[in-house]
């Protein structure tokens, strides 16, 4: 029995293309969403991928092909898209996808393709390109993550009602990705340690006036800027451990957040009232 990851972010078209395909005699894992599929992938073996490529955002679907391919480059991989006129992604798609189909699809040509794919295998020719540490692409492209991180603050209404220059407004933010680069070459079982950059953070965005409201929402950004370069290198990033990488980057920028909180609300120097005797 064929076992197939479905990737689908839409729960009515999830559940019909798993019924389909049950009925059918695939075994089908069903996920919502691209951490799942990712982490089914890393622990699991399967004959066939299908997946949407828009899982919400655009292209989010080429981390799942890419991901199927660097662990299990036997399998056949089928991309979903409704939008097949948009470009952002499916050129990079098509090097790694056997087949990039178009929704709506019908489930009797869905099913059709899938057993001619399985039972004709072809030799695929796929680029080889040498992997990358995703701490070294984020080393190499940290200036490119701060000018992400700063367009999609710029565009945030929240944070925008303080104006600040790119400087101000991005002080501590190299520092940050310092040490969360250093994390990841850290042993995997390291903890995050004390973030002098975080604790700076804190205490100057409370002088700008920033409300903890605001600090979490930066932090929130940072994360997706993070994963944006990942995805903008995901063709040369060493998938054999990429996993075990965003669960600690999401750990370290969680602690930088923590510590950054904690010098906030540290009353300043000097403004702490004497006891009455």
């Amino acid at each position: 029995m064929a076992r197939v990851l479905l990737a689908e972010d839409d729960d009515s078209v999830r559940d019909m293309l798993r019924t389909s395909l049950e009925r059918d005699g695939f075994e089908v894992v069903a996920v919502a969403n691209v951490c799942d599929a990712l982490s089914r992938i890393a622990s699991e073996k399967f004959d066939v991928l299908l997946s949407d490529l828009h899982m919400p955002q655009a292209g989010d679907g080429f981390t799942v092909v890419s991901a199927m391919h660097h662990t299990h480059p036997r399998a056949v991989t089928l991309v979903l898209s409704g939008y097949p006129a948009m470009d952002e992604a499916l050129s990079a798609i098509r090097l790694q996808a056997d087949e990039v189909l178009v929704k709506p699809i019908e489930i009797a040509s869905l099913r059709r393709i899938i057993h001619q794919r399985l039972a004709n295998p072809v030799a695929h020719r796929r680029r080889t390109l040498p992997t990358v540490t995703v701490a070294s692409i984020l080393e190499r492209d940290l200036g490119t993550t701060v000018q992400a991180w700063m367009a999609l603050v710029e565009r945030n209404e929240e944070l925008n009602c303080i104006p600040l220059s790119f400087e101000q407004r991005t002080g501590h933010l190299p520092g940050l990705l310092a040490d969360l680069i250093n994390r990841l070459r850290l042993p995997a079982t390291s903890t995050a340690n004390f973030s002098l950059a975080a604790h700076e953070h804190g205490t100057l965005r409370r002088q700008q006036g920033y409300t903890a409201a605001m600090m979490v929402e930066e932090s929130r950004i940072l994360q997706v800027s993070i994963f944006r370069t990942l995805q903008n290198n995901l063709p040369s990033v060493d998938f054999s451990r990429v996993l075990l990488d965003v669960m600690i980057i999401a750990d370290e920028v969680d602690s930088q957040l923590k510590q950054a909180m904690a010098s906030y609300i540290e009353p300043p120097l000097g403004s702490l009232q004497p006891t009455a005797a």
